[in-house]
């Protein structure tokens, strides 16, 4: 089984010049957790909710936030994204991904092409689901 088999095709990006803001209202609405940050077409990065929620002040969205808080939405995307990339093609096997998976911190594997085109992103979540729909239909 290859990575084409279970990565997520949609996928959500933005620009290295954005602003967090821009990446708070995107998670604020959907039911992901990592952006990929392109630039010229290409991956450039990859932001997650986490790196967001470090980037920005504890206040935002309380009734105890000031102008200084707001500020911290004005960073640009390319202050807190990750630059050092593992991606995969969509060729590598499933085996591949849990391998990078289990040997480094990361918690999303951008699926690129030969020119680093984006054509989907996986997660630790995508192999989790696929396996247990493999072990439901043995049952």
């Amino acid at each position: 089984m290859n990575v084409s088999d279970i990565m997520s095709k949609h996928v959500v990006t933005v620009e290295s010049d954005d602003r967090l803001s821009t990446v708070k209202e995107i998670f604020d609405n959907a039911k992901f957790h990592h952006l990929l940050v392109v630039e010229d077409g290409a991956l450039f990065g990859v932001v997650s909710d986490r790196d967001l929620l470090k980037s920005i002040s504890p206040n935002i969205g309380t009734n105890r936030y000031t102008p200084r808080d707001l500020e911290t939405l004005n960073k640009p995307v390319h202050s807190v994204m990750s630059r050092k990339l593992l991606t995969l093609r969509e060729t590598a096997s499933i085996e591949d991904a849990i391998a990078l998976f289990n040997a480094h911190a990361i918690s999303c594997i951008p699926i690129v092409d030969a020119d680093n085109h984006i054509l989907g992103i996986m997660t630790w979540r995508d192999i989790l689901k696929r396996f247990h729909d493999i072990a439901k239909s043995m049952v």
